[in-house]
Formats: structure tokens, sequence, C-alpha cells
């Protein structure tokens, strides 16, 4: 897969190398800020029952 990115990405080395760094906090950024939370309130993290 990181083959197939990396072909398809334009430019020399050293242009698909920051290409990379970007689609990398792009897709860091995406599940930080959208998929977590949505996420976290399913999760049975915070569910505490102390009887």
């Amino acid at each position: 897969m990181y083959g197939w990115i990396w072909q398809h990405l334009p430019g020399g080395r050293g242009v698909k190398a920051l290409q990379a760094l970007v689609l990398v906090l792009a897709v860091v950024a995406l599940l930080l800020f959208v998929v977590f939370p949505w996420v976290e309130p399913h999760l049975p993290f915070n569910d505490v029952t102390v009887d």
C-alpha cells in the first residue's frame, strides 16, 4: 500500500517525502478531531459503577 502511494505522488524524492508527511499529518488530525471524539461515547471506559 505504501509503495502504491509513493509511486502515485508527483515530484521528486524530496517533494514526495513532504507530501507523504502532509498525508500522515492529515490522517492523524482526522483521527484526533473527528473519529476519536465520535467513537469515545460508545466506549465502555467511562461506565464506572461502584456498589
